[in-house]
């Protein structure tokens, strides 16, 4: 008998599609109709009419594996997904987006296919709940700012002795001499649990993160965690602060809301508002090229050996954004970009921004972006200083596949880097592949998605500031 599986990605694929695996196992669409359960038998006309509807993914009763991807216009996180080891999405049937069949197009249930429906949580009401309390909380501070060290300390002296919470803190931030040279803070020191970036693997033992600084706090935060990304709680303690809403005044009374106001079975407007903000998922490809030198008879070493071509694959989670640039030479870079596998444009200039809604408001509104709501679902393309008039930033669906390769007739090398880290060359043969990931970073708003994001453009950006034109009266309007 031949097996009919509906061409939806179950929640089981959704999250196994995990950054480092090429294939993902299908399971089962536990979100079909009783007929993708199981349930009874099918007549042999239904079976044909859906024979010709549904795209089969396998015809084989063992199975086989198949590769998934975001989709491109769809938003919202799968209703299984998680935000670390205790924070999920609040299921509020009042905000969810109600999704037609994939195949007849149908609000409900028809006998002639395989129907399948999915309720999706409204992007603009998406709210912060816990599947237990929380117990451990990681918090990440600016190193090497003085002006930090007392909100620090006070923040996590209430964590540990008022609301007895497990506090990670990285190992660097402790050897800070202002923090290991304090003997009454020093007790309170040894109870935290200390970790190394790189080194130390802290996904499954963080329940929320809480940052103090500016905005590269929240990125550093997003790049210790290269799949599902707890809550994260930022406190404007820097310069900008876009990314940072909530003010440090009143910490105490806006920490015990986020640990005790988001437990299951309270009301929906006591559950703090989250924004996910997409990251994109990067995957470098470098081409190591080496000449094997040969050896004559008489050992004497030959230059002109064969090419031994070896390849080493890195992977990227980016917030802001992946930027490729000309680096320390004169020339215009000269890099290729393709688009799910169609070369679109070649970028001859200083380079190429490629960011996410968040990366908006960052490098790509300097070079002459538009500024993208975290909500919506897209990657920008900006070109840096190009040496063209026509060449102007563009927006792509969020589930396209983007390439980068140095083209082949580019006189230098070329640079990336990913959210101002990992700097490293690229040559030729190598190719930076980029699309959305599905690790998003939950940011709890102050508010709610909207005001905040309008808050910080008046505020940190002083957008459409200028001075009010003076009224006109009723005489003026004479002459």
């Amino acid at each position: 008998s031949s097996v009919i599986l509906c061409a939806v990605r179950s929640p089981v694929a959704w999250l196994s599609e995990m950054d480092g695996a090429d294939e993902v196992r299908v399971e089962a669409a536990p979100y079909c109709c009783s007929t993708c359960e199981g349930g009874g038998e099918v007549a042999g006309r239904s079976l044909a009419r859906r024979s010709r509807k549904t795209r089969s993914l396998s015809t084989s009763s063992a199975g086989s594996s198949s590769e998934y991807r975001r989709p491109q216009s769809l938003h919202g996180p799968s209703p299984v997904t998680t935000f670390g080891p205790k924070a999920c999405m609040l299921q509020n049937p009042h905000a969810v987006i109600r999704l037609v069949c994939n195949f007849c197009l149908y609000e409900s249930s028809c006998e002639s296919c395989v129907c399948v429906f999915r309720h999706i949580q409204d992007p603009a009401s998406q709210r912060l709940t816990w599947n237990k309390p929380p117990k451990s909380v990681l918090v990440i501070k600016k190193i090497r700012d003085a002006s930090l060290l007392e909100p620090f300390k006070e923040l996590c002296i209430f964590l540990t002795e008022v609301k007895n919470m497990i506090v990670y803190v990285e190992k660097k931030v402790l050897e800070d001499p202002a923090i290991s040279g304090d003997e009454n803070f020093g007790a309170i020191t040894k109870k935290f649990c200390t970790f190394r970036e790189d080194l130390d693997d802290i996904s499954n033992r963080v329940d929320f993160i809480i940052c103090l600084g500016g905005d590269g706090t929240l990125l550093y935060a997003s790049s210790l965690f290269q799949e599902s990304v707890p809550p994260v709680m930022a406190f404007h303690l820097g310069s900008l602060g876009f990314l940072t809403p909530f003010k440090f005044d009143t910490y105490q009374s806006q920490v015990t809301q986020i640990i005790e106001g988001n437990l299951p079975k309270l009301s929906v407007s006591v559950n703090a508002a989250i924004v996910l903000r997409s990251r994109l998922k990067v995957r470098v490809l470098k081409e190591n090229l080496e000449k094997k030198a040969r050896v004559d008879e008489k050992g004497i070493i030959l230059t002109n050996g064969d090419i031994d071509s070896s390849r080493k694959t890195m992977q990227y989670q980016v917030l802001n954004e992946v930027v490729v640039d000309r680096g320390p030479s004169s020339y215009l870079s000269n890099v290729d970009l393709f688009l799910d596998g169609h070369l679109i444009t070649t970028v001859q200039g200083d380079g190429v921004i490629v960011s996410t809604p968040t990366g908006s408001t960052a490098y790509a509104v300097a070079a002459g972006a538009s500024m993208i709501h975290p909500n919506v679902p897209a990657i920008m393309i900006t070109p840096i200083c190009p040496h063209s008039l026509s060449f102007r930033p563009i927006v792509v669906p969020a589930g396209v596949e983007l390439k980068i390769m140095l083209s082949r007739d580019a006189r230098n090398t070329a640079w990336v880097s990913f959210d101002g880290r990992k700097r490293q060359e690229i040559c030729h043969g190598d190719s930076i592949t980029i699309t959305t990931s599905c690790f998003p970073v939950p940011s709890i708003c102050f508010r709610d998605p909207v005001n905040d994001w309008f808050e910080s453009l008046a505020q940190c950006l002083h957008w459409n500031v200028r001075k009010k034109q003076n009224y006109l009266s009723s005489e003026d309007e004479e002459f």
